[in-house]
């Protein structure tokens, strides 16, 4: 096959015949000559963020302002003489160049100077806030709630997969295992991560079961613990009737939520450890206790026996006080005796007494004088009224010695009228 054959089956686009290809290494070279030889050495002003020191000693961060954001790194030989510390939010003016990074292909400033101005928006916002609720008496001592003597039951509010719940569950199980936890997870970082949180405490309010909350994230730069700076979350704490622990965050890091909270660590690990503590504390409390009744209790038996040994010597034999007891026995025994026989005399005299009453008025005796009890038969039933009864009846006479049953031949109705 010719050549011209080739070229009829594998067509070479004009544009590829015609025009130079580069490479991505000499794309971004050539863009770093070109920043390089139009700025050159600048002044740029911007807001920190993202501020990180490296193992080296180098220094990364980001500068911003309302519409952009490039990065910078200011390395260890230029940044060993900076006269104050550097941190997120800072408004800053930084002389450097513009220079590209080639592995990342992203465009950098490489900080040779920096000054600071003023504080950033964000930083602003922090500031007025945190002067807003200082006002309103949010970070008063007085409204602080203590911790339980030992929170037995421990609300988290954080997020379930980060390394601040596991620092803190491990902690627990090793150093106090009898604390039940309810985990409240919520986003700690990006939008609507401060209503998660809030909300997260609110509901642990109104569970009702648990001693103590913890809210808590590792750390990060002022933009990553932002959400624990939000008013929501602040106001959540604040009104929470449970004590809330704030384990926001490194040493370097205060939050409001650090400054309304009830009890303020600098670490996730060591909320735990108060959690710990107070085990500990309270075990050697009830020890201590336990020590001080022993000792109580040994001072008094001791001077129980003394008080038992003196008494000792002061009693008689025992011999002697069992015959004295033995003759006051035989009195007692004999006034009882003679008590007893004077009550059965004055009982026998009442009950004969009694039954001569009795014997006078019961029936047998109206009987004997004559009289008689007829009862319809075989109903049993007392004859009051001649018109209870008709002739051809049966009737059961009673009489003071016998009965007799006779059968009614005529009936005579009373004839006597009643005078008013």
């Amino acid at each position: 096959m010719t050549k011209t054959d080739r070229d009829l089956f594998n067509p070479e686009p004009e544009f590829l015949r015609s025009k130079h290809i580069y490479s991505v290494s000499e794309i971004t070279k050539g863009i770093k000559e070109i920043l390089e030889n139009s700025f050159g050495d600048v002044w740029v002003e911007g807001e920190i963020s993202n501020f990180k020191v490296a193992a080296s000693g180098h220094f990364y961060f980001s500068l911003k302002d309302q519409s952009a954001l490039m990065a910078a790194a200011m390395f260890a030989r230029a940044n060993k003489e900076l006269k104050f510390k550097l941190e997120d939010g800072q408004r800053v003016i930084c002389f450097g160049k513009v220079d590209v990074y080639g592995p990342r292909g992203q465009y950098q400033l490489i900080v040779e100077k920096i000054e600071p101005k003023g504080i950033g928006v964000q930083q602003l916002a922090f500031e007025q806030l945190k002067k807003k609720l200082f006002q309103e008496g949010l970070f008063a001592p007085e409204h602080k709630k203590e911790l339980p003597l030992m929170p037995f039951s421990l609300g988290i509010v954080t997020s379930g997969a980060g390394a601040a719940i596991r620092d803190i569950l491990q902690i627990l199980k090793k150093g106090a295992p009898c604390v039940d936890v309810v985990i409240q997870t919520a986003r700690v970082q990006g939008d609507s991560s401060a209503q998660e949180i809030a909300a997260g405490i609110k509901e642990l309010n109104q569970f009702k079961k648990v001693d103590a909350i913890i809210i808590s994230r590792g750390g990060g730069s002022s933009e990553d613990l932002r959400s624990f700076n939000e008013e929501i979350v602040v106001r959540a704490i604040y009104d929470s009737y449970i004590p809330v622990i704030s384990a926001v965050g490194h040493q370097i890091d205060t939050t409001l939520s650090d400054l309304v909270a009830d009890v303020f660590v600098e670490t996730p690990s060591a909320a735990a450890k108060i959690i710990v503590d107070k085990k500990n504390a309270l075990l050697a409390k009830l020890d201590n206790i336990k020590q001080e009744l022993l000792f109580i209790i040994s001072e008094d038996l001791g001077g129980l026996r003394n008080e038992l040994i003196a008494l000792r010597h002061m009693l008689k034999s025992p011999m002697d006080r069992l015959l004295e007891k033995q003759q006051l026995l035989d009195e007692i025994s004999g006034k009882f005796s003679q008590s007893m026989h004077y009550y059965l005399n004055i009982s026998r005299e009442r009950v004969i007494s009694l039954e001569e009453k009795l014997e006078a008025l019961g029936p047998l005796s109206v009987l004997s004088r004559g009289y008689s009890l007829s009862m319809l038969f075989p109903q049993e039933e007392i004859i009051k009224d001649s018109s209870r009864v008709k002739p051809g009846d049966k009737v059961r006479t009673i009489l003071a010695k016998g009965e007799m049953i006779s059968l009614v031949q005529e009936v005579v109705k009373d004839e006597r009228k009643t005078v008013i």
